[in-house]
């Protein structure tokens, strides 16, 4: 016991925190998911999309490439409008879309697996304002872009770097890109996201990554990517060209339909469902027609709003039952699933923004979604990050992986020695079954305090917000980057310097 005991409290978090470090690269679930619609719902909802692609139709704006391979697939093309045959969208995506696949990282060790009974977490995501404590809400800047990868890169339950973590706003519009990729390649080696903005953008983001890796990517995925669908039943030249550029050079897209039920859907949950999976299908079959093969990850975003004043609002039980529904339906196509994360609409982290948040976290899990965006640093709808939620919300995940990981039935988890070895009515505490399991028996969370109200007023009567703004700030300044390659770095500064070179500042 002296050993176990010596150094003191300090000590012992110290260690700890240094334990916290090691993690497993995703996350691997043993908790099988919930269902909430029998086969009779999920074939109606199938049926009920099937009518929609085949009857009503997607239209494919101003992107005739699009149009030209869906009449060679059999398709029926009205001007932008495509009408697919009953099961045509569905075959396609089962007969060549991986079932799950690897997304490479820059260190091998942190390489993801994105499907099975995985889970990846990634970031907050596309927010242009960022807010904290001590400077309260503000336009995000490239320097605050560079800090968020800092702290995802070292916070162990976050498996993934992102994309857009903040708009760095004081960059051009079309050069920030280039920022961003380079500082996800830079001060991260966790997987990445790379840029949907413009067709040319997506094939910078691969030119980057192709300098990082120091070779061809043909055979190797490194990029997921956002594809949103203009809901309602349409997909737009700028989000079709980013998703042609990526499934040509094997790179993964989300297709992802971003719905707001009953401004961008009808307002049921099986409604949205059935649209959902139709925009969804149409998006991963062109993938599939550009390269059959091409890794796809069926995505839907769906919050519900208030009907007085139309607002999004998050950690609602339609919000939860969406993906709960969604989640089935994937499984059912055979692809991987996004959705979810720690959403709110509350403008900063107070209890409104923990119970929306974990509201919307727990069906995530339980439905077993394998890419969760947005799973730390959300706030205010997604318009802002917050740095204190950041590390509040990635304190939770590291309880849902204890939390996925179920039951242990080993024998050390049954327990049955501890009960043979002690006495009766005598509590378990020095019971050698409870000494052998004290230091990773629970969970232990680096930022919630569950001491006496005694010692907690001694050490100033912090919040939980008060105590994540301290830790963010002494994370930035602990942060070491990772080994990165010097002439991989070389390369890809020239890399970005000559873009930004090629073409002038656009602004807004």
């Amino acid at each position: 016991m002296a050993t176990r005991r010596s150094g003191g409290r300090s000590a012992r978090h110290a260690a700890r925190a240094a334990q916290s470090d090691v993690s497993k690269p995703f996350l691997e679930r043993r908790l099988p998911p919930v269902e909430v619609l029998d086969e009779g719902g999920l074939s109606q909802i199938e049926e009920n999309a099937e009518t929609i692609l085949s009857e009503i139709g997607i239209a494919f704006q101003d992107f005739p490439v699009a149009l030209e391979m869906w009449r060679s697939a059999g398709a029926e093309v009205e001007g932008d409008l495509v009408k697919f045959p009953r099961g045509l969208c569905r075959q396609l995506v089962q007969e060549t879309a991986p079932a799950s696949f690897t997304q490479h990282a820059r260190n091998p060790s942190r390489s993801v697996q994105i499907g099975g009974n995985n889970t990846v977490f990634s970031p907050n995501y596309g927010s242009p304002f960022v807010t904290d404590l001590d400077d309260g809400r503000r336009y995000a800047t490239l320097k605050d872009f560079e800090n968020v990868v800092k702290l995802t890169y070292q916070l162990p339950h976050l498996h993934h770097s992102g994309g857009t973590v903040v708009e760095p706003v004081d960059v051009p519009v079309n050069k920030r890109h280039l920022d961003m990729v380079y500082s996800h390649l830079k001060y991260s080696d966790k997987p990445l996201m790379g840029s949907v903005t413009a067709p040319q953008r997506a094939a910078d983001s691969i030119e980057l990554c192709r300098l990082a890796f120091g070779g061809d990517l043909e055979e190797k995925t490194v990029l997921t990517n956002l594809i949103n669908a203009s809901s309602p039943l349409r997909w737009d030249s700028t989000m079709l060209g980013a998703a042609k550029v990526y499934a040509e050079n094997n790179q993964a897209c989300i297709i992802s339909p971003f719905i707001l039920a009953g401004a961008m859907s009808p307002v049921t949950v099986a409604g949205l469902a059935a649209q959902a999976l139709a925009e969804a299908l149409s998006g991963m079959a062109f993938c599939q027609l550009v390269r059959p093969g091409a890794p796809v990850i069926f995505g839907t975003f769906a919050s519900s709003m208030s009907m007085a004043t139309g607002a999004p609002t998050f950690g609602t039980p339609e919000g939860g039952l969406a993906i709960y529904v969604m989640a089935a339906l994937a499984r059912r196509v055979g692809v991987p699933f996004r959705s979810g994360g720690m959403l709110t609409a509350s403008k900063g982290p107070d209890a409104q923004a923990a119970y929306e948040s974990l509201s919307t976290l727990l069906p995530t899990m339980q439905a077993g979604v394998h890419f969760v965006l947005h799973a730390a640093g959300w706030v205010e709808g997604g318009l802002a990050l917050s740095y204190e939620k950041l590390l509040l919300d990635a304190d939770q995940l590291g309880m849902m992986a204890v939390y996925a990981d179920g039951v242990d039935m080993t024998p050390n988890g049954q327990a049955m020695e501890a009960f043979r070895t002690n006495p009766h009515g005598a509590h378990f505490l020095g019971n050698g079954h409870t000494l052998e399991n004290f230091e990773d028996a629970f969970y232990r969370s680096t930022l919630a305090d569950s001491n006496s109200y005694e010692q907690w007023s001694e050490e100033g009567e912090l919040s939980a917000a008060q105590r994540a703004n301290s830790a963010w700030k002494q994370m930035l300044n602990d942060y070491q980057a990772p080994p990165l390659d010097e002439r991989a770095d070389h390369e890809m500064c020239a890399y970005v310097e000559k873009r930004k070179a090629e073409e002038p500042d656009e602004i807004g």
